[in-house]
This record gives C-alpha cells, sequence and structure tokens, in this order.
C-alpha cells in the first residue's frame, strides 16, 4: 500500500534586504513519502529566495514534468522555475526552454560537486539559467529544524541567509555556480 504525504503547516516570514522584500507566506507542504526533511528544508529556503505574490510550491516529486516552485505570469508563462537536486542535462533544456528563468539549487556535498562537473559544460549556452549550490553542512542544519508546524523567519542579506526557528538560528551561505545575465 502507498504511503500518503505528511502535511506540513509552515508560517515563513521572508526579510529580504537584497530584494526589498518582506512578507509573510502561509504554506501547506505536502512532503513526498520520499522526501527527506533536508530536501524539504531546501526546498522551503529555495521559496524564501524567491519570494513573490505568485511563486508556488508544485506536487514536485510526484510529477514529472513540474518543477519543484513556479512562478508564472497571469497568461499562464512559467516566469520562474526553481528545480532541486541534480536534474539531468536533458531536464535542464527543457526547464530553459519552458520558463524565462531557470534556478536550480544542488545540495549533497561532493555528489553535487560531481554532478557540477559533469553537467555545466552542457549549460553555457543558457542565459537563463542560474545554479545555487547549498553546502552539505548547511542542508544538514536546515534539516533539524524541520517540524510539521513551523513558524520561520528568514532574513536575507548579501546573499546569504539567517534561518530561525523559535530559539534555533541556521546561517547558510548559497554558492553560486552559475549565474543568469
Amino acid at each position: 500500500m502507498a504511503q500518503n504525504a505528511t502535511i506540513y503547516k509552515i508560517e515563513l516570514s521572508i526579510s529580504d534586504m537584497d530584494r526589498h522584500y518582506y512578507e509573510i507566506h502561509k504554506l501547506t507542504v505536502a512532503k513526498h513519502p520520499s522526501e527527506t526533511d533536508e530536501r524539504l528544508m531546501v526546498r522551503i529556503v529555495a521559496f524564501a529566495l524567491n519570494a513573490h505574490e505568485h511563486l508556488e510550491l508544485t506536487k514536485g516529486l510526484s510529477t514529472d514534468n513540474e518543477p519543484d516552485i513556479w512562478q508564472k505570469s497571469l497568461s499562464g508563462e512559467i516566469d520562474v522555475w526553481v528545480a532541486l537536486g541534480l536534474p539531468s542535462e536533458k531536464v535542464i533544456r527543457q526547464s530553459c526552454s519552458k520558463a524565462a528563468k531557470v534556478i536550480i539549487y544542488p545540495y549533497g556535498g561532493r555528489t553535487a560537486e560531481v554532478w557540477w562537473d559533469k553537467v555545466k559544460k552542457g549549460t553555457t549556452r543558457f542565459d537563463n539559467l542560474r545554479v545555487i549550490n547549498f553546502s552539505e553542512a548547511d542542508t544538514a542544519a536546515l534539516a533539524k529544524l524541520a517540524s510539521r508546524a513551523m513558524k520561520l523567519q528568514v532574513n536575507i542579506q548579501d546573499g546569504d541567509l539567517m534561518v530561525s526557528v523559535d530559539e534555533s538560528v541556521v546561517y547558510v551561505a548559497p554558492g553560486t555556480w552559475k549565474g543568469a545575465a
């Protein structure tokens, strides 16, 4: 029998000094049975980094042709496509053809570095692609914050994040591997 998704209720308070975006988002997140706490928290941090009134979490792992997060225009075009993990060159190419801006957030330490060494040459032609890595230490620390009912505060300044839940604080310093023009 298939397991059901676990529902997380998240109040995400974002203070993004880089983009002058200050908002509270109430999110209901379905965590797929095969999804780890680490991936769930990376998804939430990716949402915070790209927060916008039209940004949405998608079905994620349960669908192959959708990103983890997207932002669509009022006419239905995909403005921002956000993917987590280590997509293949084919998936990257398809994503870049479907959206105005594609952001990939790899994580996993050495595994992510090996993946990037393998695919980076094939991504040079995509001006609408950004690849931003999270270190293994940062994502492991984020995973420890996960709970089914969270009030997260995310402060973003100079590209770095401070993520806090109650008295616990995690500092995240994303590394840009490829920046969009």
